[in-house]
């Protein structure tokens, strides 16, 4: 089983907490990404990343600099942002860090797809921006099927904990020998379901950090989480369609 995980906009270098333990998997094609972003200008960067004029400066002086082998960050700690700050993995104890390093993935419109420990460095990049790279018009063609047979090679099941920005990069792929169990969270509004993005985000994180603690290694199991108030609703769930309500908004 693995658990796939989008990442984070926002993200920080930490060369001291931790090393970084693996190279990417699709380094190769991270740097033909690299060398698109930097054939870009200023005001196409902008565009493309569709940001504040401070960022946007930040992230352009980052690619100036950017050499993919030095000042790595393990990926488990490069991204900032709200299911991050819920899953902790600062407070991870070593056995949290080996499940999840045999667990988790994170996909990236950068990188592709990640191991926790794989080294990185920060950048900018969603998987829904419209970068050509390599003569392919976008991303989601750039990637192709690589993440997915990149999953496909490592188990038979995958727990969907990402966006689905992200998740279309694997969903559109996965070999039919490979069962992709959707995660859904919810909140219940008289007789609707509705998903709140921040909400999401911090039940998809502590999901992640309730899995390391407790082992899971089914995707029945999660059918047990309780994080942020959510619970398990067969009412609304499905063979592969995990759905998680909350009530009261």
């Amino acid at each position: 089983m693995r658990i796939i995980l989008s990442p984070a906009k926002q993200m920080k270098e930490d060369v001291d907490s931790l090393p970084w333990l693996e190279t990417p998997l699709f380094l190769d094609k991270a740097r033909r990404v690299l060398e698109a972003l930097r054939a870009l200008d200023y005001p196409a960067l902008r565009t493309l990343w569709g940001c504040n004029e401070s960022l946007a400066r930040l992230n352009a002086a980052r690619l100036a600099e950017m050499d993919l082998d030095r000042r790595l960050t393990p990926a488990i700690l490069a991204y900032v942002g709200i299911q991050y700050k819920y899953m902790a993995p600062e407070v991870f104890t070593d056995t949290e860090f080996a499940y999840v390093r045999e667990h988790l993935r994170i996909l990236s419109g950068f990188y592709g797809l990640l191991r926790p420990f794989d080294g990185v460095r920060p950048y900018r990049l969603e998987m829904g921006a419209k970068l050509a790279v390599d003569g392919r018009k976008d991303l989601y063609h750039f990637w192709a099927d690589a993440p997915a047979r990149a999953l496909a090679a490592e188990c038979d099941c995958v727990v969907d904990l990402a966006s689905r920005e992200y998740s279309l990069a694997v969903s559109r792929h996965l070999p039919a020998g490979v069962r992709l169990v959707r995660c859904v969270f919810a909140v219940e509004k008289g007789d609707k379901l509705v998903e709140k993005a921040t909400l999401c985000k911090m039940a998809r994180g502590e999901m992640v950090r309730w899995m390391a603690q407790n082992r899971v290694e089914r995707p029945e199991q999660l059918r047990e989480f309780t994080g942020q108030g959510f619970c398990f609703s067969a009412r609304h769930a499905g063979a592969d369609r995990l759905v998680f309500v909350r009530r009261g908004g």
